[in-house]
């Protein structure tokens, strides 16, 4: 059994909508390359992905969908039907092979499922994945198809198994959440900015699942300016009791990187500290529930030259047990992309002290926050009640 699996293909750079747009796959790559300069990876751990199959993609997706994409990616698909399925718009533009490149993406993830599944690895990590804001039949905020929920489906259609899904995107992880919502196997935790300001405006405290699914969907949606200390003070309470809650077989993360300070899409201000603390605790609570099983993908992240490569790189380091994550990064690393790079590279794992301002309003914050995970957590307080209820009767 492999440690770790990076499951990675050249085409996820092929998934572009045009060079002006903020998703931007080059991720990716600095992130690949940051670490085998760091000499933390080596060829035997890259696994290929694959293309999903129209019939993998239609677990989730409705197939009239299925085939708008792939109209719109050969530029037979008018403009209006575009439209209607979420095609063609400021978020989410028509290119190319549109469909070809959204599939190698799902199948990628798959391929992570199938790695961890079959104990060929114990953890997996597909980073081209992550696109949570994909509907069954409609694109949105830069997701055509929704990789995680291809993957939940198909785990639990191939394998049987409960599947935990947690997403720490400062964006709400709506897609997902809306495929199961009705669904008392797959337990969904999103922890991101809160709605009021941010898209997609979803994502409220009281959004808990429906019919036998309700009780299984938790959101704990941050305020504006939320700090490292209250973000994962939230993080780690709510992970742990929706674990001890749901008992999982295994877990998937979504690991959208845009909840930090220099992130130019949202409104928190974490820094890597909370990057270094999240795959140590889905590690931690992987083995203690799942024997393991753990599956993380990527998802948004914006500051694609300061921020996203050391937050996705410390992923695969905590897969990998690698202890060598803090001082200087690769001076190679530097040399290499400091041309290209449009603003100063960091030079350490870690953020410096001061990146920004103090935040006049941090206590109302963490108070607010505080209360929000209190009222999030509630399904859990209540089951346990009655559980102590009918103990006692």
């Amino acid at each position: 059994m492999k440690k770790a699996a990076f499951v990675y293909s050249e085409k996820y750079l092929s998934y572009k909508f045009n060079s002006e747009h903020p998703f931007n796959q080059q991720r990716i790559q600095l992130t690949l390359d940051l670490l085998n300069k760091h000499g933390a990876i080596s060829p035997s751990d890259i696994v290929p992905s694959r293309q999903a199959s129209d019939e993998e993609l239609e677990l989730v997706h409705d197939p009239g969908y299925v085939n708008a994409v792939r109209q719109a990616g050969r530029g037979t698909l008018p403009g209006n039907k575009a439209e209607s399925y979420g095609l063609g718009t400021e978020d989410t533009p028509i290119f190319p092979n549109m469909h070809e490149s959204s599939a190698e993406l799902v199948g990628g993830t798959l391929t992570a499922a199938d790695y961890v599944m079959t104990g060929k690895a114990e953890h997996a990590l597909n980073l081209g994945g992550g696109l949570h804001h994909g509907f069954r039949g409609k694109a949105s905020g830069f997701c055509v198809y929704n990789d995680s929920s291809v993957a939940i489906k198909y785990i639990q259609e191939k394998y049987g198994a409960r599947v935990l899904y947690i997403d720490t995107d400062a964006h709400h992880g709506d897609g997902v959440q809306w495929t199961f919502y009705d669904d008392p196997d797959v337990c969904t935790l999103s922890l991101h900015e809160t709605g009021r300001y941010l898209f997609p405006g979803t994502g409220g405290i009281n959004e808990r699942g429906q019919g036998k699914g309700y009780g299984f969907t938790f959101n704990v949606p941050l305020d504006a300016f939320t700090e490292d200390d209250s973000w994962l003070y939230a993080y780690r309470k709510s992970f742990r009791e929706v674990c001890a809650y749901f008992r999982p077989d295994v877990i998937l993360t979504q690991n959208g990187a845009d909840a930090h300070y220099y992130d130019p899409l949202t409104h928190l201000s974490a820094t890597m500290k909370i990057y270094r603390e999240i795959p140590k605790l889905a590690h931690e609570l992987a083995h203690e529930y799942c024997n393991g099983r753990w599956i993380a993908v990527g998802g948004g992240g914006y500051d694609i030259w300061r921020v996203v490569p050391r937050a996705w790189a410390l992923i695969w380091l905590e897969m990998t047990d690698n202890p060598r994550s803090t001082g200087p990064l690769p001076a190679a690393w530097l040399e290499a992309w400091k041309s290209r790079a449009t603003m100063p590279l960091p030079e350490y794992w870690d953020d410096p002290e001061g990146i920004y301002k103090p935040i006049p309003r941090k206590p109302d914050i963490e108070e607010k926050n505080a209360l929000t995970l209190e009222k999030a957590l509630y399904p859990i307080q209540s089951s346990k009640n009655t559980a102590c209820g009918q103990k006692q009767n």
